[in-house]
């Protein structure tokens, strides 16, 4: 520095020093690591719905059978089980095409005391509704929910939990495509009749829609919960699977491919039931 000013070096110099002090604090709020992404076994996003057709009482369910299945003694062993013991976790809702939030961001679960943590979060969190249901804009923002996240998972995968089939934005096999291309994989956890009353966007065959309709990927598989006891260890069970598999054969429930077959049933019977009920 001469005379109280600058020189051009000293300029440079602290132009650089800014740039790389900036650089670090966006690498730091993207949760990256000083060495680069976190390597963990999973990255998972709980994409739930949360369209009107799910009343208070299975959206608390849903929400309290997530937090059950990351605190069981059965998931952390599994969780320790794993190449580097840790996943990565984050907690979205939707309904339209394009409404969604994301409820509870990456979360890395190392532990009882980190499950613990993110599930006390989720209970604790307000609920919400709203119209219409699309499974194909939650599949749409969760990928996209993969970029530049700050983990390095060896599975990538969308937890997709509801109970109506795809009446908005465009259609869902387009987006579990688009998604199995990305190395994606999309497993399913439908809630087929577990309400007493009939609604009038309830298809009975909701377990056939999500697996020809809905999951796809590399080992994908779906879980029906057909009644709410149920509900904890059928997503408990889903959990281990998900951060164990490759390493263990599939368990004894469904594992269908989604993308390989016809499927046998209409994909578009969500949008077709929605056009008859509002005359579209």
């Amino acid at each position: 520095m001469a005379n109280g000013k600058l020189t051009s070096e000293g300029r440079l110099s602290k132009l650089i020093g800014g740039i790389v002090f900036g650089l670090s604090a966006l690498l730091v709020s993207q949760g990256l690591a000083k060495d680069g992404p976190v390597a963990v076994d999973a990255e998972i996003v709980f994409a739930v719905d949360v369209s009107y057709s799910m009343d208070q009482e299975e959206q608390v369910l849903q929400r309290q059978g997530y937090a059950d299945a990351l605190t069981s003694e059965q998931f952390i062993n599994a969780l320790k089980g794993g190449i580097h013991g840790k996943i990565a976790i984050s907690y979205m809702q939707w309904a339209s095409y394009r409404d969604s939030d994301i409820l509870l961001p990456w979360t890395v679960i190392d532990g009882p005391e980190s499950a613990v943590a993110f599930a006390d979060k989720l209970l604790r969190a307000p609920y919400r509704r709203a119209q219409r249901t699309s499974i194909s804009g939650a599949i749409d923002r969760s990928a996209r929910m993969f970029d530049n996240n700050g983990f390095n998972g060896l599975r990538r995968v969308i937890d997709v939990s509801g109970d109506g089939a795809n009446n908005d934005g465009r259609p869902v096999q387009a987006a579990r495509d688009d998604a199995v291309k990305q190395g994606i994989t999309i497993n399913g956890l439908p809630l087929v009749g577990i309400r007493p009353s009939w609604n009038y966007a309830d298809i009975a065959n909701l377990d056939l829609y999500y697996q020809d309709c809905v999951i796809g990927g590399d080992g994908a598989f779906m879980v029906a919960i057909r009644d709410r006891k149920g509900f904890t260890d059928a997503t408990r069970t889903k959990l281990i699977q998900e951060i164990a598999a490759p390493n263990i054969p599939p368990m004894t429930f469904s594992v269908v491919p989604a993308q390989e077959r016809e499927p046998r049933v209409n994909c578009m019977i969500g949008e077709a039931m929605w056009n008859r009920r509002w005359g579209n």
